[in-house]
């Protein structure tokens, strides 16, 4: 079997194709893989030193301002449009699968233009232009929750699947907190902005860090690799803090810890659904459409997560919202016992199923 994959920009995009890939690989001996992205984001680094075959488009997203750049980009994604169809001629692919970003526009259009079947994947509540517009020509759209069907109401097939993230979350070995230099019985908050960080949340966070030496939990903070330095200038936190600038493979401390405090992204979402964790989630209000919003006013409602927004992040509420959640066992389990009742979807599982079924 041969599938060509695409998802691009952020780790919300990437994480899920590769999430995609690897039960593909599970399930077909003789599987070939080519992923297509993007020449200057985190996926031309991230796929290849996996091992899997990569081909690099130069495309951008659409401006609103830089009129002069969107004429360029209607060129470039032409021309991205005409090197997919001459890849995917030789490749010969059964499927080409999309999860997100401006790069799988050219590839799924060069894909429907050859015949060849398509499948797209949404991890947000509200999803991406891309896929909107991609949505009603692909032959089945796999959507991360219930309530974005309204946004594919032209497609031809719309399956609810979940977010593949999720599943990979459980598949991670749990990585112990001890490793870090805490002790088993440390109440443990995870604390991160993101696949790629965020200054503006580092900086609303800086003064917490730095005022609860009294308290009797841990916090592992993670800054994302550009911010680090800056960070950590002229600085001092309380002792019961531990900062990093990055975590590989975030899901397996997560398994130990007892709080998270996060960016709604779709792909923290899911691992937080997944492994069952309480939550306090601070959506990036930089985001297309407000998604992460609305990402964690789903868990909201659902009485598994909290929400803070970002113009409302202060250090005093930040301390009460989270010392509401580790004093107040009645509350702290509350939520535990909404996540225990949740039926997290095997999602990559379902799509592969469902792909199994469209190539029939």
């Amino acid at each position: 079997m041969k599938i060509i994959v695409s998802a691009g920009g952020t780790g919300g995009h990437i994480y899920p194709a590769l999430a995609i890939i690897k039960r593909f690989q599970e399930k077909e001996k003789d599987l070939e893989v080519l992923y297509i992205g993007t020449h200057n984001r985190m996926e031309k680094d991230i796929v290849p030193d996996m091992g899997i075959k990569y081909e690099a488009l130069e495309v951008y997203g659409f401006s609103k301002t830089d009129l002069m750049r969107d004429f360029k980009n209607i060129f470039l994604i032409r021309k991205a449009l005409n090197k997919c169809m001459s890849i995917m001629k030789e490749f010969k692919p059964d499927i080409v699968i999309g999860c997100g970003g401006y790069v799988t526009y050219p590839v799924i259009k060069a894909a429907q233009k050859l015949g060849i079947k398509t499948f797209i994947h949404e991890q947000n509540s509200i999803p991406g232009k891309s896929n909107i517009a991609l949505s009603k020509n692909v032959d089945l759209v796999g959507i991360s929750f219930k309530n974005s069907e309204n946004y594919f109401k032209k497609a031809k097939k719309t399956v609810y699947t979940g977010n593949p993230c999720g599943e990979s979350a459980l598949d991670i070995q749990k990585t112990s907190k001890v490793s870090l230099g805490f002790k088993p019985s440390d109440k443990l908050i995870i604390i991160v902005a993101g696949s790629l960080g965020s200054n503006t949340f580092n900086e609303k966070f800086k003064a917490y860090l730095s005022m609860i030496d009294k308290e009797k939990y841990k916090v592992l903070y993670i800054t994302g690799k550009s911010y680090y330095d800056d960070f950590m200038k002229d600085t001092e936190f309380s002792q019961n803090v531990k900062v990093v600038p990055y975590y590989n493979n975030l899901a397996s401390i997560m398994k130990d810890a007892y709080l998270v405090i996060s960016r709604a992204g779709a792909s923290t979402i899911s691992e937080i659904l997944a492994l069952k964790i309480p939550s306090i989630l601070v959506p990036s209000p930089y985001v297309a459409n407000n998604h992460q919003y609305y990402n964690a006013l789903d868990l909201v409602n659902m009485k598994v997560s909290e929400i803070l927004e970002e113009k409302n992040l202060d250090p005093s509420i930040i301390q009460v919202m989270i010392n509401e959640l580790v004093y107040n066992e009645k509350k702290y389990n509350e939520m535990k016992k909404n996540l225990e009742r949740l039926n997290v979807k095997a999602a990559s599982t379902i799509i592969y199923n469902e792909i199994k079924d469209l190539l029939k």
